[in-house]
Order: C-alpha cells, then structure tokens, then sequence
C-alpha cells in the first residue's frame, strides 16, 4: 500500500485567469454550535433561535468566520494545493456581503488574479479572487487571498 498523496499543483502551473469552482456543502446547526464551542461566539444571532427571530434576518445566521473557515476547506478539498502550498499568507478587502443561514449550501469560486515568481523561495505567490455562494448563487463573501505555492521541484 502507497503512502503518497494527491499532489497540488505547483506554482507553474498557474496562470492568471484560472477559474475553479470547489463542490458545495451545507452549513448545519453542529457546525455553528461547534464552531460557537471552539471559538467562545456564543452571540445569540447564531445560537438562539427564538431571539434571533426579532432580529432582521428573521432566523439565525452562522458565523461569518465559519464560512470563510469551510470555504478554505472547500478550496482544500479541491486538491489544487494539497502538498504544494507552503502558507497562506495574507486576505484583503474581505467582504461578508449577504447572511449565511443554517441550512444554506456554500460553495466558492476562485479567480488567479496574479502570480509572482519568489525563486529565493524556490516558490511563487498567487493572488486569488475568492467569492463564496450561496445555493442561488449570490455571493455572501468575497475577498483577495494571497498564498506561497512552492516550484516543480527540479
């Protein structure tokens, strides 16, 4: 039996322009009361249902923060950069546009907006756009992410 992995792609292989589309997964109840465990937010507009209804969005949200969390996952699960990426360095203009509702499916769409050789590194570093959706394909958040992806090796 092997022990090697899917591997990412490497930095070379990216090009401005590149556009992925991850897989969707659902935001359920266990994901915001684990989350709420895990990071102290127990904010009643994630967790209590019946103030949450006098608040305008009528119902609970999940965290904003969880979201972003899951969208990376989806990004992960991709394999794109399983093995390659060396950090993720930086998000920018972050924007949480619209309410992610427990029951909402999020999936992201990823942008290489610009890629930067770093050979010190033996590395390059990739700007991507990242807008994560809804199931009617509105966008709830969206942002730049800046991360290190490392070269073919030689």
């Amino acid at each position: 039996m092997s022990n090697t992995y899917p591997r990412g792609m490497y930095f070379e292989e990216f090009e401005t322009g590149q556009h992925l589309r991850t897989a969707g997964r659902t935001v359920t109840e266990a994901d915001v009361m684990a989350f709420a465990g895990l990071s102290g937010d127990y904010n009643q507009i994630h967790t209590d249902a019946h103030y949450s209804q006098s608040t305008p969005f009528g119902q609970r949200i999940a965290h904003g923060l969880l979201c972003l969390s899951i969208a990376s996952g989806l990004l992960m699960r991709t394999n794109v950069l399983e093995g390659t990426v060396i950090a993720f360095r930086e998000i920018s203009d972050w924007k949480f546009v619209k309410p992610v509702f427990l029951g909402d499916t999020i999936h992201v769409e990823m942008d290489v907006d610009q890629t930067r050789s770093l050979p010190r590194l033996s590395a390059g570093s990739l700007i991507v756009g990242i807008q994560v959706k809804n199931q009617d394909d509105e966008t709830v958040m969206k942002g730049t992410w800046s991360v290190l992806v490392m070269n073919r090796p030689a």
